[in-house]
């Protein structure tokens, strides 16, 4: 089955611009054309765009991600290359996650002592009523 460029955004979360910069920079391989000269994506373009979006949304640099588009297009040999590429990020992913955490955790602190103050007062008010 083959999308339009509007779809191929619609699916992936990316814009129109940012499927085109994509393409541009080599992250995602010219799609293919219709008879109007329109671009046309196919099921496996648009689970590489899900893929890329899921990287970016991680946090992953588009340098990395050209890297690892660039070792894709290799082929088999660099398995190894692009699962190290893998393996680093999702390391960096979780200790930004840890990172996060400890951010809520102090959050979660500050609010419940806001709460607890608030609570005070309404109390001392209805004392004094």
């Amino acid at each position: 089955m083959t999308h339009s460029i509007a779809q191929a955004a619609e699916h992936s979360g990316l814009s129109i611009d940012t499927l085109r910069y994509y393409e541009r920079i080599g992250l995602v391989d010219p799609p293919a054309r219709d008879s109007g000269g329109r671009r046309t994506y196919s099921d496996a373009d648009l689970d590489w765009l899900v893929f890329l979006t899921r990287l970016r949304t991680t946090g992953m640099p588009i340098k990395m991600m050209r890297e690892y588009a660039q070792l894709q297009h290799v082929g088999p040999v660099t398995r190894g290359a692009r699962q190290q590429i893998l393996l680093d990020h999702r390391a960096s992913v979780r200790e930004r996650i840890a990172e996060l955490e400890s951010c809520l955790g102090v959050l979660d602190h500050k609010i419940d002592l806001y709460a607890g103050l608030m609570a005070d007062e309404q109390t001392a008010r209805g004392a004094t009523a």
